[in-house]
């Protein structure tokens, strides 16, 4: 009759007059729509230790990894929600040198690099991050936003050209030297009388790795000669260089979905990329080139998948 008069199915009236009979006016009140918790939200913390654990490449491994646990079948698409709810996201791994000393790494830019970027800063030097880069004729594949998958042509052939470069701290500028054959402890003398005459007001900092034409006796003289402090970082440490950002900077602009037919056009491309690269990129470069430096400590690593 009540179902009748307020125009309800009996089941729903049913139900508040049963809510009534337990709590009052105050459980009908009530609204409880949308609380039922879903069978994988249920079993959620088992789920997440095992994908903290080993976590999966795709939606299909991640599918079958939680039937396995729990017994429930979802589709790829129920599941690649509930990860999103769970706050996974699918990102690219990164890597890290296996032989990296993070506490050594902070002592040196403690005793070595700070006292050196505060002198550049106050005018009474150069400080300059120096190393060398490979760059390789062929297919750099990337991502793209595009409705269709593309295809990059792969040239033939395993051509490159060898950048060796500086970036002042200060003022972000960049300067090259580059050749096809090897960089050498000659190509980096030659280099250095290179910096040598273009910052002839100040003295001279470099900051560079340890490859064995850098850090040899014929290098280290003709630097003491020109008066050229070499600042060496700890070995494993390009994370303190932060030319390597530039060298990832460069990749992207001219090698990425990007085809060269001939050797000469590539080397024509690279070329003109650094000859203008201070002018037309000079807000990317100050962007890019802060002296921040992350450290090799609290980063998740792990053999997930070990053969």
């Amino acid at each position: 009759m009540i179902g009748k008069l307020v125009d309800l199915h009996r089941d729903s009236v049913g139900d508040w007059y049963r809510r009534y009979l337990q709590g009052g006016l105050e459980a009908v009140y009530q609204f409880d729509y949308g609380t039922n918790v879903s069978e994988l939200e249920s079993n959620a913390g088992s789920i997440l230790k095992s994908f903290t654990e080993q976590p999966p490449m795709t939606t299909a491994e991640a599918k079958a990894r939680i039937e396995s646990l729990t017994g429930i079948s979802r589709s790829p698409t129920q599941v690649r929600a509930f990860m999103k709810r769970q706050g996974l996201r699918y990102l690219q791994t990164g890597h890290i040198p296996c032989k990296a000393d993070t506490e050594k790494q902070q002592i040196w830019v403690k005793e070595i690099l700070d006292p050196a970027i505060a002198q550049a800063n106050e005018g009474l030097c150069h400080l300059l991050f120096m190393d060398a880069a490979h760059f390789i004729l062929g297919a750099f594949i990337c991502s793209l936003w595009t409705k269709v998958r593309l295809f990059i042509k792969a040239s033939a052939g395993r051509n490159r050209i060898n950048v060796l470069g500086v970036v002042n701290a200060v003022t972000k500028e960049v300067l090259t030297l580059t050749n096809t054959t090897y960089i050498t402890a000659e190509t980096i003398i030659d280099f250095l009388k290179q910096l040598k005459t273009h910052y002839a007001d100040k003295p001279i900092k470099i900051v560079l790795d340890n490859a064995r034409y850098q850090h040899c006796k014929i290098v280290e003289k003709a630097a003491k000669d020109l008066g050229i402090t070499l600042l060496f970082l700890p070995s494993y440490s390009p994370n303190l260089n932060i030319i390597e950002r530039l060298w990832k900077f460069t990749k992207k602009k001219i090698l990425y979905a990007k085809y060269y037919e001939s050797p000469a056009k590539f080397h024509d491309a690279v070329a003109r990329f650094f000859q203008t690269i201070n002018a037309k990129h000079h807000a990317d470069l100050n962007s890019l080139l802060t002296l921040n430096f992350q450290y090799f400590q609290n980063i998740l690593t792990a053999e997930i998948y070990p053969v």
